[in-house]
């Protein structure tokens, strides 16, 4: 564990630079406006309002002499300088930490982390992994936000960002995490009434159930529009719970993931060979996210699980072309 000692050395050597100074107080709170990127949620965090968060973060660039955050469209995001800072207060909140100890390890992974994935992802993977290392750690709490969408290039307030299809983002470290596959699926008694299509052609007579078309933010993610593009939409939604259910109620073919579909009898895979589309999970963080023991936890049990769990999210069908 890192002293109190060592801590006090970071902060000089924040104010190596002439009539630099660095409060610890102050460092703290660049610390809670770093992991959230609003001054109004890091106040809460610390029973502070606004005005003072506003006014600490001033005094605090005052004494480094320079900018330790920069506004971005999604929030406060830190400079070069506000980095060497943050890893500073990192280490004033560890020793801090450790006076509260009685002889004994404390457990570091404590604290909110927040992450942004797709709605499936949350539920197959994360949902279950967490729930495991929350019984390890139960002062970790994790908040997640539903969004299908590109990795930002700006990620204030989130922790991390759970994709689909490689990121194309600066001053971030993408992780891959592994891979699924999307098939076609039909519910029996949709077949039944209107019959098993067999192939692309015959398939182009059936109506689609996918995502809204005009608000789909992810290339990877347009193979129906693009493989069948005479499918006309039958019912779309920007969830994908929404896909699966919609499908087993007869609304149409939908495009699934098969970690999802595969576990409803009700559901047939149609034309495998045709419809196998692999798409990448990433895992992206800000660069120094990684040096939270929270967010660390949280990163290596979502690749352990998805790891654990490749011959599920590839679907049933595994000789299909990658």
């Amino acid at each position: 564990m890192t002293s109190r000692a060592e801590a006090w050395c970071r902060i000089a050597d924040v104010n190596a630079s002439p009539g630099s100074s660095a409060s610890p107080d102050d460092l703290l709170i660049l610390l809670a406006v770093s992991r959230t990127g609003r001054f109004t949620t890091a106040g809460e965090s610390l029973g502070l309002n606004h005005t003072t968060v506003s006014r600490r973060i001033a005094a605090l660039e005052a004494g480094l002499g320079g900018r330790a955050l920069a506004r971005t469209p999604g929030g406060w995001e830190l400079t070069d300088l506000g980095r060497r800072a943050v890893r500073a207060a990192e280490d004033v909140e560890t020793a801090m930490a450790s006076i509260h100890e009685d002889g004994e390890q404390s457990d570091q992974i404590t604290g909110v982390v927040r992450i942004s994935a797709t709605d499936g992802f949350s539920a197959f993977i994360i949902a279950p992994a967490l729930a495991q290392l929350h019984r390890r750690h139960p002062r970790l709490s994790v908040e997640i936000v539903n969004l299908t969408r590109r990795a930002l290039q700006h990620r204030s307030g989130l922790d991390m960002e759970v994709v689909v299809g490689e990121p194309q983002v600066h001053r971030a470290e993408a992780i891959l995490l592994g891979h699924y596959t999307l098939g076609m699926y039909a519910a029996r008694s949709y077949l039944d009434e209107f019959g098993t299509p067999a192939g692309i052609t015959e398939l182009s007579a059936h109506p689609l159930v996918y995502f809204v078309d005009s608000m789909l933010q992810v290339d990877v993610l347009d193979a129906p529009r693009r493989l069948v593009p005479g499918m006309r939409d039958s019912l779309s939604s920007t969830n994908v719970f929404v896909h699966v259910e919609a499908t087993r109620a007869g609304a149409g073919i939908g495009f699934l993931p098969c970690f999802l579909a595969d576990r409803h009898p009700d559901l047939v895979r149609l034309l495998p060979q045709e419809f196998a589309e692999r798409l990448p999970y990433w895992l992206v963080l800000r660069p120094d996210s990684l040096r939270q023991p929270a967010v660390a936890a949280v990163a290596d049990a979502l690749r352990r699980r998805t790891a654990a769990m490749q011959d599920e999210l590839l679907g049933a069908v595994t000789d299909v072309d990658a």
